[in-house]
């Protein structure tokens, strides 16, 4: 790094940034003494290094001192203006007036926006507080909060669609803290929006709550932004009257960046072979801008410096219009400090740019570190410079421009790899074909169509729906091919979230092969040494090969070759594995809101899921405007993201207890995104279409479909037993499968015995079916006390098969905890030490309700509650059980 100062600093800075977000307090300065130790100690053994690691330590210093410096002032002064606890303003009924400072988004009978709030006053404080003491409102605030306006009819949704950044405006509603992530691994949204400087929501009823007046100046900062809104929307309805849809939303995400109104179909398909990058404006995007724009100007005779300059500021344009997203801004700051380096005809150095990039974006927004547009498009970036010139040599024997387009391919590929496994935690092994054949195709072909057609648009409508026609065409290549790559999910990979160290450990051991791989290729290149002299020189006597005299080199560069690559291969394969319990079995009730959702796996590694929650919509055929474009789904949105990032490759059994969609409903996603061996019902249908598409899913994915009853046992592994206890068995043959309507009574409940520790799932067990299995115990228990006295050896067996045994260590208590299941001898008879309740967070059943939580205490059982502790996890040992929750609770 001699002479390269700039990256040296911006790699310090963005060490230093990152270790003050992972670790504070003593544990964060024992950690900085160390980095200082480590510095002294490498100058004193190389004192070339001098200035290189007093650059470094400077930077890591100053960059932790700045980020806990920004870190500590993000904190809300909203309790002590409003003299009030945090926890007592949650909840409370607010008055507040501030300024719209973001784009209104209004979808379905939601409208979102950020406020920077200047006023605001508690409800009931116009008059007096405690004791006749007048209480002011409090003024002068910058407090950014976020604002979400439940819309009540078509005509307030248009109304919503008029309000603007910069409009002023006064609402009333309620404050809330946003939610903290509830299950392990899940989204925290309250982490995500303090990274944007927000500590609350402001919710609001109905937009008579909303008085909205326009800006109180027309010259500020916030205008420019407003005019930038109105200019993406009008860049969008214009797209929407050149293109048919899916191509309209497809168009908006890939020439201006608004992906809220692609297909989610289409982009699912694209995220499948991790192709939304393409929708995304980036480097591709700004390099395309340049180029024409540079194109356009050497056709007016402009001269090169003028072309240059004009072009450097229109970039900050460009990215404007685009959206302003972290990867667009890093390229738009690599473009204009590359066009002013051409410009003064300074040397380029493409790694300094980029270094300059990010520092100066770390500077403006530290929490930039944090976002994952912003390190894979810087990430990416550095490894297409530092590994291509590397992978490039090995691709010599291709044709030029085949090498090149499949060198930059597989190194992106390579690169971005590990964060996309970390973040997403799936990679799709098609993903290098797609790339290779859609990128150059999508920038060279139909993004240039689509910026025509917008705009021949623009100008007159009917030469851009022309121009619109030929791109359309493109465009349905592109999606069929994209549907026939999606069509193999065999090739789909799952993986959980690797540590940093893995992450780290990948590049270098990457780095390595690469670069011995490289050198080996170099060498066997190198022509005889008798050829670089006299054309006419004989090829013998002095004459030697310089691959030859380097052959005992080569021999050991080969076996180091080969052994950096085992241990690469062998790095992939140890994250890739499915995690080790050592033994131990793990049930993990999910937070899944108003529903159930249960992972169990067992001690040699299977996989078994009981129900998958479910969104419940009641909403009627009136309401359909009140539907938003992407609705949120608990198994899309929830579980299935779960499975993936605890990596669950396969689920060997589905059991789904009953057809309701509090259970049924996310099972759809999980069938969809994740294979599965067997799947278990009821034997009855629901009667609905979400569970009958559910069940046609089954058929079309050829998964083996058993309906269970009393008296059938699954055993997964030698040390893993499900015995069913309901439903009843139902003797009556039938040809078809029946419909029953009240799902509850006819749940699936079984009793798993995991190393030699007993738990009752219950699903949605009504009163009636418990007194049947009860009811069924004791004729069984007569019937084997009958047997005994004849046969006393036969008994035992008896008694095993057929009558389940009182006294379990937990019970997943049945219908969230309603008040018509788990009775008193059901409970009395099972004399659970645990109980856990799965259930929502404030919903609208009351559930639990406080009689079973009363019988669950009068039976001495410990109770969970996920509206309460969030997921709830238990490590299943022979000796014991390990029980721990997501908000806190442990034992």
């Amino acid at each position: 790094m001699k002479g390269r100062p700039l990256i040296v600093g911006t790699a310090g800075w963005l060490a230093g940034s990152s270790l003050a977000y992972a670790f504070s307090g003593m544990r964060l300065l024992l950690i900085w003494g160390g980095v200082t130790l480590l510095v002294s100690a490498a100058v004193l053994l190389r004192r070339q290094l001098l200035r290189s690691m007093l650059i470094l330590w400077i930077a890591l210093t100053l960059s932790g001192a700045y980020w806990l410096l920004n870190d500590g002032r993000n904190v809300t002064k909203l309790p002590e203006a409003l003299a009030a606890e945090a926890g007592g303003l949650d909840g409370m009924m607010l008055h507040g007036e501030g300024t719209i400072v973001s784009a209104v988004d209004v979808d379905g009978d939601r409208a979102d926006f950020q406020l920077e709030l200047r006023t605001a006053r508690m409800q009931g404080e116009a008059a007096s507080g405690e004791g006749g003491t007048s209480i002011p409102a409090a003024e002068g605030l910058h407090e950014r909060v976020m604002v979400q306006v439940k819309l009540q009819s078509t005509e307030q949704q248009a109304e919503a669609r008029t309000w603007r950044r910069g409009d002023r405006i006064k609402l009333a509603g309620t404050l809330e803290l946003p939610g903290n992530a509830r299950n392990f691994g899940g989204f925290d949204y309250a982490a995500y929006l303090r990274t944007q400087h927000i500590h609350w929501l402001f919710k609001v009823k109905g937009a008579q709550n909303a008085q909205v007046s326009p800006p109180a100046s027309p010259w500020s900062a916030l205008m420019i932004f407003r005019w930038n809104d109105g200019a993406r929307s009008g860049l969008g309805d214009k797209l929407g009257q050149i293109f048919r849809e899916p191509h309209a939303g497809y168009m908006k995400g890939l020439l201006i960046g608004m992906q809220d109104d692609i297909d989610p179909e289409t982009y699912s398909q694209f995220s499948q072979l991790g192709l939304t990058h393409i929708l995304a404006i980036s480097g591709m995007h700004v390099a395309v801008f340049v180029a024409s724009l540079l194109f356009l100007f050497s056709l007016m005779k402009m001269t090169r410096e003028k072309a240059l300059l004009l072009t450097m500021l229109l970039i900050p344009v460009y990215v404007l219009i685009s959206g302003v997203s972290p990867s667009v801004v890093r390229a738009g700051i690599m473009g204009m400090i590359g066009l002013y380096a051409a410009r003064k005809g300074w040397l380029k150095d493409g790694m300094n740019v980029l270094a300059a990039a990010a520092l100066l974006m770390m500077l403006w927004n530290p929490y930039y570190l944090l976002s994952v547009s912003f390190q894979l498009s810087f990430l990416v970036t550095a490894g297409l410079m530092v590994y291509v010139p590397l992978m490039s040599k090995l691709l010599r024997f291709l044709p030029k421009r085949i090498a090149g387009a499949l060198n930059v391919t597989l190194v992106a590929q390579l690169v971005s790899f590990p964060l996309t496994v970390y973040y997403f935690n799936q990679f799709s092994l098609l993903s290098f074909a797609a790339n290779f054949v859609l990128v150059p195709f999508i920038t060279f072909v139909t993004l240039p169509l689509g910026a025509v057609s917008l705009l021949l648009g623009w100008i007159w409508l009917p030469a851009g729906k022309a121009a619109g026609w030929v791109t359309e065409f493109t465009s349905d290549w592109t999606f069929r091919l994209v549907r026939w790559l999606n069509g193999f999910p065999q090739f789909v990979t799952i993986w959980k979230s690797p540590s940093l160290a893995w992450i780290a450990a990948y590049f270098v051991f990457m780095y390595l092969f690469l670069y011995l791989a490289s050198r080996l290729a170099g060498s066997r290149s190198r022509i005889p040494a008798g050829i670089a002299g006299d054309e006419t020189a004989e090829l013998g006597g002095t004459g030697r090969s310089i691959d030859a005299g380097n052959a005992p080199n080569n021999k050991k560069m080969r076996m180091a070759l080969t052994g950096i690559m085992l241990a690469f291969l062998f790095l992939i394969y140890w994250e890739y594995r499915p995690t080790s319990l050592n033994g131990a079995g793990l049930v993990q009730f999910l937070d899944v809101g108003q529903g159930d959702g249960i992972l169990i796996t067992t001690p040699e590694g299977r996989n078994i899921l009981v129900d998958g929650g479910g969104t419940v919509n009641f909403r009627k055929p009136a309401d359909a405007w009140k539907e938003r474009k992407k609705p949120f789904e608990v198994g899309a949105k929830v579980v299935v993201p779960l499975l993936k990032q605890r990596g669950i490759h396969r689920l060997d059994a589905v059991i789904v207890t009953h057809g309701d969609q509090d259970h049924a409903g996310g099972l759809q996603a999980v069938l969809e995104q994740i294979p599965v061996k067997a799947f278990l019902f009821n034997g009855t249908l629901a009667g609905t279409k979400a569970f009958d598409k559910l069940m046609d899913t089954t058929l079309k994915r050829r998964i083996p479909v058993y309906a269970v009853h009393q008296g059938m046992k699954l055993k997964p592994d030698r040390h893993t037993e499900l015995a069913f206890i309901s439903p009843l068995m139902d003797d009556t043959e039938q040809e078809e499968i029946p419909v029953e309507k009240s799902q509850n009574h006819v749940s699936v409940a079984f009793v798993l015995t995991m190393n030699e520790r007993r738990l009752l799932f219950t699903g949605d067990m009504d009163k009636a079916a418990e007194e049947a299995v009860l009811e069924r115990t004791a004729r069984s228990s007569q019937t084997a006390m009958t047997a005994a006295a004849s046969d006393s050896s036969n008994a035992a067996g008896t008694m095993t098969a057929k009558v389940p045994q009182a006294g379990i260590d937990v019970i997943k208590i049945a219908h969230h905890g309603s008040k018509s299941s788990s009775g008193e001898d059901w409970l009395h008879y099972w004399k659970p030490k645990a109980a856990v309740i799965s259930a929502g967070v404030n919903n609208l059943y009351g559930h639990p309700h406080a009689e079973v939580v009363q019988r669950i205490e009068d039976e001495g059982a410990e109770l969970f509650r996920t509206d309460q502790n969030g997921e709830v996890q238990m490590l299943i040992r022979p000796e014991g059980i390990r029980i721990r929750s997501k908000l806190g609770l442990m034992r």
